[in-house]
């Protein structure tokens, strides 16, 4: 296994251990380890993928696991904060509802033998939910809570914008017959 393929599954094992610190009642230690964990998966991220590109390591593997262990870390995360209510459940709705609407997209499209590259717009959603993540993780209040809900509006009209953008870009896909 290469070295971006083994950075997407120490993120994959990273999620329990992040969930499990994010939900433990063990006071701000638990929520700081979660905030680290969560800081070090997100960092996997980046670099699996400049590792992959600069290495010409870019796998089969990679394509299909890199993608899912960053909905599984980020679709967690969000779960986690509707728990502590540190976020509505319904932003949460719509932004796995997204996922789930792409990873179908991207599905069909593959059957018929298109590949669906990320957007600009796909990689915007993905750093300002990692951004919202950390900071609703940090719950540091005061000024920080304009801050945080300007990154929970932001990665909301992110994600509806990137959906939009997938489906208009991609509309053939839509149309097509096995």
């Amino acid at each position: 296994m290469n070295v971006p393929n083994s950075l997407t599954v120490l993120r994959m094992a990273l999620i329990p251990f992040f969930v499990f610190f994010a939900l433990a009642d063990m006071g701000a230690a638990g929520k700081y380890i979660a905030l680290i964990i969560f800081i070090i998966a997100s960092v996997t991220d980046t670099l699996d993928g400049y590792l992959a590109r600069k290495n010409h390591q870019v796998t089969n593997f990679g394509k299909f696991m890199d993608p899912l262990a960053d909905k599984l870390l980020v679709c967690s995360a969000m779960i986690c904060l509707v728990d502590q209510q540190r976020l509505e459940s319904w932003i949460v709705i719509i932004i796995i509802a997204r996922e789930f609407i792409i990873s179908g997209f991207r599905l069909v499209a593959s059957d018929n033998g298109i590949v669906i590259a990320a957007s600009y717009w796909g990689k915007a959603k993905t750093i300002s939910q990692m951004i919202m993540i950390i900071l609703l993780l940090l719950d540091l209040g005061g000024v920080f809570d304009v801050l945080e809900r300007i990154f929970v509006w932001l990665a909301l009209i992110l994600t509806i914008v990137s959906l939009v953008d997938y489906i208009v870009k991609n509309k053939k896909v839509l149309s097509m017959q096995n």
